[in-house]
């Protein structure tokens, strides 16, 4: 953090600053470039499987029952939840490498269990959504990168707001409550909103202060973790956004 705040306040000058701002966009383009690979995975994991799993004429086929309407689905409802956390205990034993295949297999296991977003909201609105989602992150992502604001303080904040997103969401399972799930809805659009901005400026900050060890395993793994963080800010925006304002079928 001394490092960030050195650079910030122009404290870090000359051919050091400019080493260190160049290989802070390497990262960021790392990042992104990282978590916009395993988006494509994840659409294009859950368009074929709801295309396999429905007939032309509306059906659910073999796969779709199995997917859809056995005790299978409460596997696929959350793996991804399983996955992310034995990912984030285990990518300290891996190496960068390996650690961005398990990103990715990561993103073809949430494409998996959203697959059914296209059974039931139309292809135009999910189309819709996901723009309005890529640009309210991307306007998000690029104020938590330029801001001079300090936004370490909303971690706490943001990280009860998630738990509490979370708790909702499986009670909300058993209730199928219109109300609370409009209500978590709402306020995780608003929660993975801030998350987005958090997020951009702790890859950024974690990047300059690590950046004079040169350690450029950690530097890989951090890139990914960086990935999977601002990836699942814009999931999760999108569904929540998608399930707010989504045309259904």
């Amino acid at each position: 953090m001394a490092q960030y705040d050195a650079l910030r306040t122009g404290q870090i000058s000359g051919a050091r600053a400019e080493e260190i701002d160049q290989g802070l966009r390497a990262h960021m383009n790392k990042v992104y470039g990282t978590m916009s690979v395993g988006m494509l995975i994840t659409f294009a994991a859950a368009w074929a499987i709801s295309g396999l799993a429905v007939t032309p004429d509306g059906q659910l086929t073999q796969l779709g029952v199995t997917l859809y309407a056995s005790p299978l689905r409460w596997l696929l409802m959350f793996a991804p939840l399983i996955f992310v956390f034995g990912f984030a205990a285990a990518v300290n034993r891996m190496s960068a490498a390996t650690a961005q295949v398990v990103f990715y297999a990561f993103g073809a296991v949430m494409g998996i269990s959203i697959s059914s977003i296209f059974l039931v909201f139309t292809g135009t609105s999910i189309a819709q959504i996901f723009l309005i989602t890529a640009i309210a992150f991307a306007s998000l992502s690029l104020w938590g990168y330029v801001t001079k604001k300090d936004l370490s303080g909303w971690g706490t904040f943001l990280l009860m707001g998630l738990i509490g997103i979370i708790v909702a969401s499986i009670v909300n399972i058993f209730l199928a409550s219109s109300a609370l799930a409009f209500a978590v809805s709402t306020i995780g659009v608003l929660i993975f909103a801030g998350l987005t901005a958090y997020d951009t400026q702790r890859i950024k900050t974690e990047y300059i202060a690590h950046a004079a060890h040169g350690d450029t395993e950690w530097l890989g793994k951090a890139a990914i973790m960086g990935a999977l963080s601002l990836y699942l800010n814009f999931i999760n925006m999108f569904m929540m956004l998608l399930s707010l304002f989504g045309n259904q079928e």
